[in-house]
């Protein structure tokens, strides 16, 4: 079984993504795993503004030695319209954990983001998959420019909501769902095939301060990035959450560590 497996051709994916701490360590996870092969990222407001949001996405693709991949910046705002609420508080001002890293040498695409999401589906029909990780604002607008994408895409893999659980902005709400709910309404009701890891899943895990002491003494290929991000995020856990030992996951960020820690 695991040498079939390797013979497989990776899954195409595509990244909507608003990086963020617990984003970016999905991304660097993703870029490692011989399972997917990253088509393209586009950007969405939640952890930082949209336009943070396509900074810190072509930073990680180039720290990953990964800058051929096109980033395509996404919708400002949610679809109604609105100033869209911002987790500078848990992931810093440039979501990054305040590291005030260079910025990224390659720019943006010259699309939408929406227009890059039907793009890519259209090309490559029941072939991509897309990871949304934060609000659902660009995939609802490309719902909304092409009828036949919510047939088209693969599978549609969304971070957000609770079942039979509380949320995490107030009781009746998570994130990235509370980002923009008309346009979870749109992706949910479109007829696509959607799996959905919300925090009912993602409370289950905590990342303890030992561990990311291993993380941090690996030899692992973004070690010292990710640990260095996450003492930010880690500092805001304990005095908002009342986790004294280390990060209560509550937005996705669940880490094999096999993958980060490598030797």
């Amino acid at each position: 079984m695991a040498n079939s497996l390797l013979h497989e051709q990776p899954q195409k994916l595509i990244i909507d993504t608003d990086p963020g701490i617990d984003d970016s360590i999905a991304i660097m996870m993703a870029f490692e795993s011989p399972e997917v092969e990253i088509i393209g990222m586009t950007s969405i407001f939640g952890n930082v503004t949209t336009q943070g949001a396509t900074n810190n996405a072509l930073l990680l693709c180039e720290l990953a030695g990964h800058q051929n991949v096109p980033v395509a910046e996404g919708s400002p705002e949610p679809l109604k319209g609105g100033i869209p609420r911002i987790a500078d508080s848990i992931h810093g001002s440039d979501g990054l954990g305040n590291m005030s890293l260079p910025p990224p040498k390659a720019k943006k695409i010259d699309k939408f983001a929406s227009e890059f999401l039907v793009e890519k589906v259209s090309e490559y029909p029941g072939q991509v998959s897309v990871l949304a990780l934060g609000p659902l604002t660009n995939l609802a607008l490309a719902i909304k420019r092409d009828s036949s994408f919510a047939s088209k895409v693969k599978k549609i893999v969304v971070l957000g909501g609770s079942v039979l659980g509380l949320g995490n902005v107030n009781p009746a709400a998570e994130a990235n769902i509370y980002g923009d709910p008309e346009a979870a309404d749109t992706v949910f009701t479109s007829g696509a095939n959607i799996v959905v890891v919300g925090l009912n899943i993602t409370t289950q895990i905590k990342f303890t301060d030992a561990e990311l002491l291993e993380l941090k003494e690996s030899r692992g290929k973004y070690a010292h990035l990710l640990s260095n991000m996450c003492k930010f995020y880690r500092d805001w856990h304990v005095n908002s959450d009342g986790f004294y030992d280390g990060i209560q996951v509550t937005h996705g960020q669940v880490i094999p560590q096999f993958q980060l820690l490598g030797q």
